[in-house]
């Protein structure tokens, strides 16, 4: 499923490929996210133009709506979208833990009632699989439980514990079902423990006995401060084994990915790109333009003069400001569009920086560019 291909010298970044049955993906990689099956406001061709290799989705919403008949009957989730490259569905879990209401956890699993019609659900870790399995998708998560930011140290060893079981089960039933849809699907363990440096590292090595496919750090974007996070990856993804993909769920802001690609990060995911889009920010070589501010009304420049996207070499910022304030629908996809490439061009980069040796200066340079001046 993955091979490693080239170890940085001066730093723990380093390309890989993963293979799948509907593609490869190099890493490190950025995953636009689908929550709905969609990447809001952009077409999919426009996606894969820009270099996308993989794309996410998440179980819970599509587990709702439209509800795993449809699906089915659509052939799984690839066919339901028109998309014939790889797709990673997460469990669930987190979006449980938001979203839901009157949530029951239990070693069990978890009841909650829906967001959406207020309908009572109940789902085991078993049932998580049983429906990534419906879906088809190429990369899987299991059931976990993710704390906020703070907890006590006896939440997030209880969670941490829960996590573990969870993932014991979920491991033996996809093997049990073995032979079925989900032949090819890889699954991942998902190391918890919040902040606490001990309980990471005995999930990580629980986790690495049972042998995944790959493994996600979670529980590390759910509020903490930047150097905890950091620390929790440093210490996480070094204890993770050099020939799985490390995959940091929810990492998305550009510091935070290159932060986490020093420490061997590979794969990365989140709505940033699109959610700062449809609210008028973008994401350029010098940090954040937030376009319905004053300053652009008669800026005729491109909005990033080192970016190559639809947005940047069609458009000035003085027309999307315009779009923006004309509350054109028109303007929230160019502003997506561009933050989906920007993120994905910056993946490009870091993969060349990586291949050449050079990812430290590389870094370094990016980020005195991108913090030199307050574009907002």
């Amino acid at each position: 499923m993955f091979k490693l291909i080239h170890q940085e010298k001066n730093s723990r970044a380093r390309l890989g490929k993963i293979s799948t049955s509907h593609g490869e993906i190099d890493t490190p990689c950025f995953m636009p996210v689908g929550t709905h099956a969609t990447i809001k406001g952009l077409y999919p061709k426009d996606v894969l133009e820009s270099g996308a290799q993989i794309m996410l989705s998440n179980t819970y919403h599509l587990f709702l709506r439209p509800g795993m008949d449809v699906i089915r009957k659509a052939g799984g989730l690839h066919k339901f979208i028109s998309w014939d490259r790889p797709i990673l569905t997460d469990s669930g879990g987190f979006q449980i833990f938001s979203l839901a209401l009157l949530r029951k956890l239990s070693d069990k699993g978890v009841e909650f009632q829906s967001h959406i019609d207020g309908f009572r659900h109940f789902l085991s870790p078993e049932d998580i699989i049983d429906i990534q399995r419906d879906l088809g998708s190429d990369i899987i998560m299991p059931l976990d439980e993710c704390v906020h930011y703070p907890c006590s140290r006896f939440q997030a060893e209880v969670a941490m514990q829960r996590t573990i079981n969870w993932a014991k089960r979920s491991k033996r039933h996809k093997e049990e079902n073995r032979g079925g849809p989900d032949k090819k699907q890889f699954l991942f363990g998902i190391v918890q423990g919040a902040t606490y440096e001990d309980l990471r590292c005995a999930c990580a090595k629980e986790l690495v006995d049972m042998d995944f496919e790959g493994y996600s750090i979670g529980g590390v974007s759910v509020g903490e401060p930047s150097n905890l996070i950091y620390n929790m990856l440093d210490t996480t993804a070094s204890l993770l084994p050099v020939q799985r993909p490390r995959y940091a769920m929810g990492i998305g802001y550009p510091q935070d990915i290159l932060e986490a690609v020093e420490r061997g990060v590979d794969m990365f995911d989140c709505v940033v790109p699109t959610r700062y889009g449809r609210n008028g920010t973008a994401f350029t070589s010098k940090g954040k333009v937030k376009i319905v501010n004053s300053p652009y009304i008669e800026d005729f420049e491109a909005l990033d003069e080192k970016c190559s996207c639809y947005t940047c070499k069609t458009f000035s910022r003085a027309y999307l400001r315009h779009l923006f304030n004309a509350q054109e629908m028109l303007g929230l996809t160019l502003l997506s569009l561009h933050n989906v490439y920007f993120f994905l061009d910056l993946m490009r980069k870091i993969r060349g920086a990586i291949k050449d040796n050079c990812f430290l200066e590389f870094k370094n340079d990016f980020l005195e560019d991108y913090f030199s001046a307050d574009l907002l």
